[in-house]
């Protein structure tokens, strides 16, 4: 045993000492950070109206078209490129012509057509619409999957609560504890990474180095007391546990029947809706999906296309199962983008990146679908209705959950911050 491994125990990074000990003491890859049930941890009470007990984020990684999709403008030349307008099962609603079978399910959806970003850049963008506040030199703050994971705990014994399927960016806990960091699967095809015993490595000979390692932790944490490696110990235990349990098969898409896998599509984002609703069924709280490729300043009609159609199957296909199943109305999914792009095509056949204005969705989770919120102009430039920041978008979704928007966390050196920063709810929409 290498004994640099154990000096200065604050300069040692959670993924190295995770990864040393797992390689060199049980014949291992670590699992990435899963949240302990070891640690006895005191979440807040939700608020009991709250019908939406999971969330499915699908994000749209680049910035999607708020013209080409859901706020389309059918009627004017300036700005409506190639995308004319589809009547949806909701009156008065209309979607755009590359979204046919979203057209079928906007009776469940509202689509808020007013989102405003600070933000025009993508990094900048995805952080602030997933954390709900600036980039900051200073410190970093805990995604949105952190704070459902911190406030609201996991309600399965064994699964993580807080799930990313092919993870965009290193969105993580932030500030908070490791153990609230996401769960990453790269590949819904392949589940979980690192989470079988290595083949080289027999039964009782993991078992074995299973109870040293147990010993070299508690020698260890009686001499480095620090929180941090208290918790390398407990997501050692969730991990070897999840590994040993029935359970693992929540992450086995290929369980699903050839008929469900072909309504959802076989690409990586249709598997990942479908094993995010896998998921949500076995009681995990938060999964994000991502689906990449929207940032079109040029040709957009050549990759739009593709992209809008990979969305509107699988989002489609996830909406009318959830409301088969009766999760709907407990399952609040979202479709989120960092801004939308702007509406006059640019000369190089494109859109370029446009934060003044945007549509997400919010379809179950106890709002009441069949309606848009918000409006733009005729041109799609301005909003002159209902503004919605994103903070106020964020904190929609925790309405949604019941959680407690005031309550004040404080990071390790004291400053205060909640889930959705000071943003106010769209609470006419539920």
């Amino acid at each position: 045993m290498d004994n640099n491994l154990f000096k200065n125990a604050d300069d040692i990074s959670r993924r190295n000492f995770v990864g040393k000990l797992a390689a060199g003491c049980l014949g291992v890859s670590a699992l990435p950070m899963m949240t302990s049930t070891a640690n006895a941890q005191s979440y807040v009470p939700l608020r009991k109206d709250a019908k939406a007990k999971a969330v499915i984020y699908l994000y749209m990684s680049g910035g999607m078209s708020h013209i080409d999709s859901f706020d389309v403008k059918p009627d004017n030349s300036k700005v409506r490129g190639e995308s004319s307008a589809l009547k949806s099962n909701a009156d008065g609603v209309r979607v755009s012509k590359f979204f046919p079978n979203m057209s079928k399910q906007m009776k469940h959806v509202v689509a808020v057509n007013s989102v405003t970003t600070t933000q025009g850049a993508h990094d900048q963008g995805r952080y602030f619409m997933h954390t709900s506040y600036q980039p900051r030199g200073t410190i970093v703050h805990p995604y949105f999957g952190s704070w459902v994971n911190r406030l609201a705990g996991n309600v399965h014994g064994t699964l993580p609560p807080n799930v990313m399927i092919r993870p965009g960016g290193t969105l993580g806990a932030g500030w908070m504890p490791g153990k609230h960091a996401t769960l990453p699967v790269d590949n819904p095809k392949e589940g979980v990474k690192y989470s079988k015993r290595h083949r080289t490595v027999k039964e009782d000979q993991f078992d074995r180095r299973i109870t040293v390692l147990d010993k070299m932790n508690r020698e260890f944490q009686q001499t480095y007391k620090q929180r941090s490696v208290r918790e390398y110990s407990d997501i050692y235990k969730d991990a070897v546990k999840l590994m040993s349990s029935k359970d693992l098969d929540a992450f086995d898409v290929n369980k699903e029947s050839d008929k469900d896998k072909k309504a959802y599509g076989e690409s990586n984002f249709g598997l990942g809706c479908l094993l995010a609703r896998r998921l949500v069924q076995k009681g995990v709280r938060w999964v994000e999906v991502n689906l990449g490729g929207w940032d079109h300043h040029d040709n957009i009609y050549g990759r739009f296309t593709d992209n809008s159609r990979t969305l509107d199957q699988a989002m489609a296909a996830l909406i009318a199962d959830l409301s088969s199943k009766g999760m709907l109305d407990s399952t609040l999914v979202v479709l989120a983008t960092e801004f939308g792009r702007t509406p006059f095509i640019n000369v190089n056949k494109g859109r370029d990146h446009f934060p003044r204005a945007f549509t997400c969705l919010l379809a179950g989770g106890g709002v009441k679908g069949g309606q848009t919120y918000g409006k733009t102009d005729k041109d799609g430039v301005g909003i002159v209705e209902n503004k919605v920041k994103v903070p106020d978008f964020n904190a929609t979704i925790a309405h949604a959950m019941g959680l407690p928007l005031d309550l004040k966390l404080h990071s390790a050196s004291g400053r205060p911050f909640q889930v959705a920063d000071k943003g106010k709810p769209i609470t006419s929409i539920f």
